[in-house]
């Protein structure tokens, strides 16, 4: 999975846009961040020490809370992980190259819910 199809699965929810956020590619609903591309800075890099880090595209993703953050991470999808800089932070990493296409077409939508409006919420999940 590239960055691009995670952008198709991003566009094809409702009302979702495509913008930058801090100079990368980010998606948004109602104005709302829920998905963004996340490659790694220099202090993250070092974070791993002798471990390598992932090198395929990455995106974060927003969760409702860090106990749903902690859920999703408990599941051990392929590619899903978090960082230190992510610490106290709802939100974690999907390592596209990794990560199966359904497991992320779900943890977008979950994504997505989590920053749409009450109303178009209720409207995706009635349909």
């Amino acid at each position: 999975m590239t960055l691009d199809d995670a952008a198709a699965l991003c566009l094809e929810l409702p009302e979702t846009t495509e913008g930058v956020r801090w100079s990368r590619r980010a998606w948004f609903v109602d104005g709302r961040c829920f998905a963004w591309e996340r490659p790694f800075s220099k202090a993250d890099l070092k974070r791993f020490g002798d471990e390598t880090p992932p090198t395929l595209p990455i995106v974060g993703l927003s969760t409702l809370d860090l106990e749903d953050k902690e859920a999703i991470l408990a599941g051990e999808q392929p590619g899903f992980f978090t960082i230190p800089h992510f610490d106290g932070y709802p939100a974690f990493l999907i390592e596209l190259g990794v990560a199966e296409k359904a497991a992320v077409r779900e943890a977008l939508v979950d994504a997505w819910l989590v920053a749409a409006p009450p109303p178009l919420r209720d409207a995706y999940l009635a349909r």
